[in-house]
């Protein structure tokens, strides 16, 4: 299961509408490629479809799909939006995560 905190389901809704996904029927697309200081780095984007082989959650009030291969990667993890001084975006604290880099965008495990 993926989690969204109450600040990150705000500014997901807000850029979903600017960008004209509709929140209530499309999805945040979570994911992990490979890349980053660290070894991987998560993907983020919106989808106005799942495939066959994602995972789907939703949780406060925002739908999320997940590939099968990320999803591996991404269980318990809790999608956070930043927007103090220290830098503006979206942050994945993920317990799986032995090791982040100093910007927060790339992990290993």
């Amino acid at each position: 299961m993926i989690k969204v905190s109450e600040t990150a389901k705000k500014k997901v809704i807000e850029l979903m509408q600017d960008d004209g996904y509709n929140p209530a029927t499309d999805y945040v697309r979570v994911g992990v490629k490979s890349g980053g200081c660290s070894g991987l780095s998560y993907d983020l984007k919106f989808d106005k479809e799942n495939q066959e082989d994602d995972k789907v959650f939703v949780d406060n009030d925002v739908r999320i799909i997940v590939d099968k291969k990320s999803f591996l990667y991404l269980i318990g993890t809790t999608l956070e939006y930043s927007g103090g001084l220290n830098g503006t975006g979206f942050v994945f604290n993920n317990p799986n995560a032995n090791r982040t880099c100093g910007c927060g965008e790339s992990f290993s495990l």
